[in-house]
């Protein structure tokens, strides 16, 4: 097993960087995925790291090997393709055996190896059968055996559950969780669909033009997200956002926009009002006819089977368990609670946190100081 490190690496194509002055140390027997839209440059990262493309800059290590410039067969890396990558013309059983046979090991070796990952991944009864001749699973499953056969230093996954249907998406994302446990292995595991990265990743990258935008847990990019690229990109629905101002009112200070007016955990401070993003999970908001934190009429309610997504005329989407109750046309009332709202600068759209200005500051933060991290 391997740790990897990526250091400064950038790829540009023509004039354009498809990946620019990305650093990244991913812990021996971590399941790192890098999640990003379509074009971030996350494939072609895991290309650079695979020695497929050729980095612009910066160097890449495998466990304290320096690799940028070697060949991909002297990494110690296997790659999972997309479309699986199988020989339409030969078995199952020599399709996983192929690395093994191009560096000549013995015949009783490769079998043995064979069995042993076939077994790991409940597909010995298909070692006669042609790749024709299986499901997408199936596939799937010899795709990952046949990297897994050489025991190679790290893993590296280009979206391998693309071409699978929801249902066997779920079932081969928990098939490899449980993988990932038992070889204790490195998975690098390219995405760009954040169901897939929030249920198996121990961290993500997320990427955007090439850049990380943050790394971390998910519960981290989750909770706590560094801008509101993220913010908007992880969760379905994504988290509201909307144009605020942050001021004191009625002796606490507030976040206030059409229809909102809710109190944050933030000691009251007597300066200017300050303009931000704010930001709301769906999920946070709970409608309760007492409050005024929240205040709108519903433009259409969708039914999602155990919740209902609520969406008001202002824009706001109110996830909640179903029956809601409510129906489009009327209006409503939500509360939400202080440490669930999220602010950000409105021009670069980084978070904002808030420092003591006071020399005896109690734990309550105060808005005088706003800072981007």
């Amino acid at each position: 097993m391997a740790r990897l490190q990526i250091e400064a690496v950038s790829k540009k194509f023509d004039a354009e960087y498809a990946v620019r002055e990305v650093s990244l140390d991913i812990a021996d027997g971590e399941f790192m995925v890098l999640l990003g839209p379509s074009g971030c440059g996350k494939s072609t990262l895991l290309r650079m790291i695979a020695g497929l493309e050729e980095p612009s800059s910066g160097r890449i290590l495998v466990g304290d090997v320096d690799v940028t410039d070697a060949a991909p067969q002297r990494r110690d890396l296997a790659m999972v393709f997309q479309s699986y990558a199988l020989y339409p013309h030969l078995s199952v059983a020599r399709n996983i055996g192929f690395p093994l046979r191009a560096r000549r090991r013995p015949k009783a070796e490769i079998a043995q190896r064979v069995a042993e990952v076939s077994a790991t991944l409940e597909i010995s009864a298909l070692l006669e059968r042609r790749p024709v001749a299986l499901s997408g699973g199936q596939r799937q499953r010899v795709a990952l055996a046949r990297a897994m056969v050489r025991d190679p230093g790290a893993f590296l996954m280009d979206e391998p559950l693309s071409n699978l249907d929801a249902k066997l998406r779920s079932a081969t994302r928990a098939e490899l969780i449980a993988l990932h446990d038992r070889l204790g292995a490195t998975f690098l595991y390219v995405t760009h669909d954040q169901v897939e990265a929030m249920t198996m990743a121990t961290r993500i990258a997320l990427l955007n033009e090439g850049r990380i935008e943050q790394c971390g847990t998910p519960e981290e990019l989750y909770d706590h997200p560094r801008s509101t690229f993220v913010a908007g990109f992880l969760g379905s629905p994504p988290m509201n956002l909307f144009p605020a101002v942050v001021t004191a009112s009625d002796g606490h200070m507030t976040v206030m926009a059409d229809g909102i007016d809710a109190a944050l955990d933030i000691a009251e401070d007597s300066g200017d009002a300050t303009a931000v993003v704010a930001g709301i999970r769906p999920e946070r908001l709970r409608i309760d006819d007492t409050s005024t934190d929240v205040r709108g009429r519903v433009r259409m309610v969708e039914n999602l089977g155990s919740e209902e997504l609520v969406h008001l005329e202002s824009g706001l989407c109110i996830r909640a368990p179903r029956p809601a109750g409510v129906r489009a046309g009327e209006d409503i009332a939500c509360r939400v609670d202080p440490a669930d709202i999220h602010l950000f600068d409105p021009d670069t759209g980084l978070r904002l946190t808030w420092q003591p200005t006071r020399s005896d500051a109690e734990p309550a933060m105060d808005a005088a100081a706003i800072s981007v991290p």
